[in-house]
């Protein structure tokens, strides 16, 4: 029999049978919660959604184009999905707050409206239900490229949202996890012939994993001043955290939580000192490690943890008055660090 064509309405048929419309299950206090929230989701002109009492909305955006963000003959499009809806909640885990409910809007051409469609979905499910955040709408369209953009509504209490602008001069400066490693991914994946293998060293890179439980603590616990995601690399990333608050900063590269260098055939007969300044570079303008860069009175120091959840948490610096973002190395004076991480105007 001749393929048909997909339609609009194929293609929400296909989204409904993934997401049903009664996709919030009474399985968890989270989900009973959102059950009264989202009142109304898929399947009408628009959502509705009842705040919860005592807090204030966090509202976040996140493009995700092929060619850009993925490339189809290499990322599993589960990992597409899956990566698409965590790089915009690790917006919400950086405020502190919990994500909710939200929206995609999918542009893409009919040879993608099958298997890819379908493995493009199971990613986003999981994804949806592993950070108990529910689709409440969206559009779809066609295109020659697949483009995706997702908006997320998350929540966070009252007044006690984590934002840039509070670092002060003398906090410590703190990441979560190892720098580089999905950058390291991307570079495995590139020499790759086809699509990526599922293995340890390209997990970070395809299926990021959002700090939220991370976020959420250090709101309770009041330790954090500001704080950001890690997306686009240390070095771009900072440098917008100091511009915010005014403020500069001093990185000591030794402390920096490097990744272990990839092996290979010629890695005996280099220089150690070529492999660790190979993982600096990656520590410092790496992007897509969607980890927790936040701020910390010198006095609330001894309260964070070497570790959060299994997560190292490193003091890797201090803010400082002057404007200046300096990297200081063993053995030689301050440099500027320069933002060189991920622009898609560059």
């Amino acid at each position: 029999m001749p393929r048909r064509h997909p339609t609009e309405g194929s293609l929400l048929a296909e989204v409904e049978r993934i997401f049903p419309r009664k996709v919030v299950q009474k399985n968890s206090p989270a989900n009973r919660s959102l059950v009264n929230q989202l009142s109304l989701g898929i399947g009408d002109d628009a959502a509705l959604f009842r705040p919860t009492r005592g807090c204030e909305a966090i509202l976040t955006c996140d493009w995700f184009l092929e060619g850009t963000h993925f490339l189809r003959h290499k990322h599993p499009p589960d990992s597409v999905g899956w990566k698409c809806l965590a790089r915009a909640v690790s917006d919400i885990a950086a405020m502190g707050g919990k994500p909710r409910c939200f929206l995609l809007s999918l542009a893409l051409p009919e040879s993608a409206t099958g298997s890819w469609l379908r493995g493009f979905l199971e990613g986003l499910r999981r994804a949806a239900r592993n950070f108990e955040c529910v689709l409440a709408g969206g559009d779809t369209t066609k295109r020659n490229q697949i483009f995706i953009n997702i908006t997320v509504l998350g929540e966070v209490q009252s007044g006690r949202a984590l934002r840039r602008d509070d670092a002060s001069a003398g906090d410590l400066l703190y990441v979560s996890g190892h720098l580089g490693e999905a950058e390291q991914g991307l570079h495995l994946l590139r020499k790759h012939r086809g699509v990526a293998p599922r293995y340890s060293r390209l997990r970070k890179h395809l299926y990021p994993e959002p700090r939220l439980a991370l976020g959420q603590w250090l709101v309770t616990k009041r330790l954090a001043t500001a704080a950001m995601d890690l997306s686009d690399g240390l070095s771009s990333d900072l440098s917008r955290l100091c511009a915010a608050s005014g403020v500069g900063a001093r990185i000591n590269a030794q402390k920096l939580p490097l990744v272990n260098p990839l092996p290979s055939p010629h890695r005996a007969r280099q220089k150690t000192k070529s492999a660790e300044n190979e993982a600096l570079q990656l520590a410092l303008h790496g992007g897509d490690d969607y980890e927790l860069l936040f701020t910390v009175p010198r006095n609330k120091a001894s309260r964070v943890p070497t570790s959060f959840g299994g997560v190292p948490l490193t003091a890797i610096g201090e803010i400082t008055a002057t404007r200046k973002i300096l990297l200081v190395a063993n053995g030689h004076k301050p440099a500027t660090l320069k933002p060189a991480g991920w622009d898609p105007f560059r």
